[in-house]
């Protein structure tokens, strides 16, 4: 038997197309969501897209018949507009003239009616407030990855006999050589192509060696050996990033890095962009580009005085803390004249080597031979994220950079943020490499090291 669902806004902003995501069901929209999108259709940036997109769909359906008694949809579903139950009582202390309110009008007056109706909302508040009346409530979980935990994270563990140990980097190892223990078991391995390996030995476990899986054996790491614009890495999971980014746009134009704050993850990507850059005989990329998505800011930039780079400047405070590091290698010379160091860091943005610009300004750009860092990439909404994958063109590699458990955006959680989307829909690419980093791989100092593993 089909279920009713209510949509809130706040899932058609998201993913515009969710209204397809509910197979066979019955999909109702209260009149208060037709007024929020025609209230956010002329908004700057991914919201006001969103809407406008949300609204041409609507369109297409009225062309096919009346959207009050409801439209049949190409899933085998229907969806509806509800003009009724605008006069529901709900509990005193609940703001009347509240919009997220009339949603629960409508799913209160639905199930009065004998319509059982599930309110689907990315408002975590307003499906409390559901739970508080008695109406059944979810969140919008199609486009959700599994719990942090059960993420893919790229990198395992793995056995071998200290015979095959010592061939490794030779002739590399078979999926018949290795095994991986599970509950003090031995279990087979089951890599995933691209996946990164710490291969121990059973005599001593703390004998190790680093593999890549190749799609039919793990081969020894290509990059191991390198030092990109000085840098050398302190931690297997350093080695494993370095050889994610080290390989050329052709081999591996993607690159998903997680982890926690201080494992290096936007200061190793700026070292090889540096290295690509400036060093490299190939001259694979014409420049690097940083962006990172502000909640807030995204939307608001065009509203903002200055130039671009003006506005976006105190968002990229954490690249130049990186910069100014690695164009001055020297810690006890180098912050005894900010100026010369600023302009260390400032000649590199007047030459184009980098490039600081707003999330915004790449929406509908093909993005060709550039080496492009998204911080912060757990802000990004599904849908943003694979707008910017979709954006790269011949020669370019991006670099999704951030940390899941770090979010700001108020309708993304640990599950929906376009970071763990892209990882758990990219697994096992031949053009993509990822990695996480563990908190004992901190390296920002002793104090954020103990922090991380403490806290």
């Amino acid at each position: 038997m089909p279920k009713t669902y209510i949509l809130d806004t706040n899932v058609l902003i998201q993913s515009p197309y969710s209204m397809l995501s509910f197979e066979d069901n019955d999909l109702v929209l209260p009149m208060v969501c037709l007024e929020e999108l025609d209230r956010l259709k002329n908004d700057e940036g991914e919201r006001g897209a969103n809407a406008r997109e949300c609204i041409r769909f609507l369109e297409t359906l009225r062309q096919k018949g009346n959207l009050i008694t409801g439209v049949p949809l190409e899933n085998g579903g229907t969806l509806r507009i509800e003009p009724n139950y605008v006069n529901i009582g709900l509990p005193d202390d609940f703001a009347q003239s509240k919009n997220d309110n009339r949603f629960l009008r409508v799913c209160k007056g639905l199930n009065e009616a004998g319509i059982p109706a599930i309110l689907v909302t990315k408002d975590i508040v307003l499906r409390l407030k559901a739970q508080m009346m008695g109406l059944e409530a979810q969140d919008f979980t199609t486009e959700q990855s599994p719990e942090l935990e059960k993420q893919y994270s790229g990198r395992a563990d793995v056995f071998t006999s200290e015979e095959n140990l010592s061939v490794f980097k030779k002739r590399g190892l078979a999926l018949s050589d290795v095994y991986a223990v599970k509950n003090e078991k031995r279990v087979e391995c089951a890599p995933i192509l691209n996946q990164f390996f710490t291969i121990h030995s059973e005599i001593n476990e703390k004998k190790t060696m680093l593999g890549r899986f190749d799609g039919s054996l793990i081969v020894p790491l290509a990059y191991q050996k390198k030092e990109p614009f000085g840098i050398r890495p302190r931690n297997a999971g350093q080695y494993f990033l370095q050889e994610a980014l080290m390989a050329d746009a052709e081999e591996c134009p993607l690159v998903i890095v997680k982890g926690s704050a201080g494992t290096a993850k936007t200061f190793y990507s700026l070292a090889v962009g540096l290295e690509k850059v400036l060093n490299s005989d190939k001259k694979e990329y014409r420049k690097i580009l940083v962006t990172r998505p502000n909640v807030q800011f995204d939307e608001d930039i065009g509203y903002l005085p200055g130039s671009e780079q003006e506005k976006i400047a105190p968002l990229m405070r954490p690249v130049i803390d990186n910069l100014e590091i690695l164009v001055d290698r020297n810690e006890k010379e180098r912050y005894k004249n900010e100026m010369e160091l600023r302009g260390k860091v400032d000649e590199l943005f007047a030459r184009n080597v980098i490039a600081a610009e707003a999330m915004n300004f790449i929406r509908g750009r093909t993005i060709t031979h550039i080496y492009l860092i998204i911080d912060e990439a757990q802000n990004l909404t599904p849908k943003q994220a694979k707008g910017v994958i979709t954006r790269v063109g011949k020669g370019t590699k991006i670099v999704l950079l951030g940390d899941p458990q770090q979010i700001d955006h108020p309708l993304l959680d640990e599950r929906t943020n376009g970071l763990s989307y892209a990882g758990e829909k990219m697994k096992n690419s031949p053009l993509c490499c990822q990695i996480t980093m563990r908190a004992d791989e901190c390296e920002r100092s002793a104090l954020a090291f103990d922090a991380a593993n403490r806290m």
